[in-house]
């Protein structure tokens, strides 16, 4: 049986903050490869596929974006603005990870990323969509 409801439906995206551990905490950003805000930075994420979870498309582009992997991401809030993605209206989902050694990791630029990089918190560069709200909420929520 099909469904046909006359509602919007948004798109839905899954975004990653990663924090490194250090006097100084770190976060883990990559360069949009692709429009919009192409060669800006922002949180890794990307949209959900059909059939998928949000926690499911986080750790998938968290691994195609970064080759990050295994981690244990934890949700911490949904953003829905209707203008947050110039692409249309898009709901994402934003999940986090502490890490406490970075040594270990093999972090490397895929799919979307052009580049990957850790930025202190209190140093970040302009941001592509809503990622500098939604760091700034983070750390809100972090302090509590």
């Amino acid at each position: 049986m099909t469904f046909i409801y006359e509602y919007p439906r948004p798109a839905a995206t899954a975004d990653i903050i990663v924090i490194h551990q250090t006097t100084v905490p770190q976060v883990l950003l990559i360069q949009r490869k692709n429009p919009p805000y192409q060669n800006m930075w922002a949180l890794p994420g990307g949209f959900l596929d059909q059939n998928e979870t949000f926690e499911q498309a986080a750790e998938r582009e968290l691994k195609e974006e970064t080759g990050l992997s295994m981690l244990h991401l934890k949700q911490f809030k949904t953003f829905s603005a209707p203008n947050r993605d110039p692409r249309g209206w898009t709901i994402s989902t934003v999940f986090y990870a502490h890490i406490e050694n970075i040594e270990h990791l093999r972090i490397k630029a895929g799919d979307d990323a052009k580049i990957t990089r850790w930025f202190n918190l209190n140093n970040l560069p302009e941001l592509a969509f809503d990622h500098e709200l939604i760091l700034k909420e983070f750390i809100n929520f972090q302090m509590q």
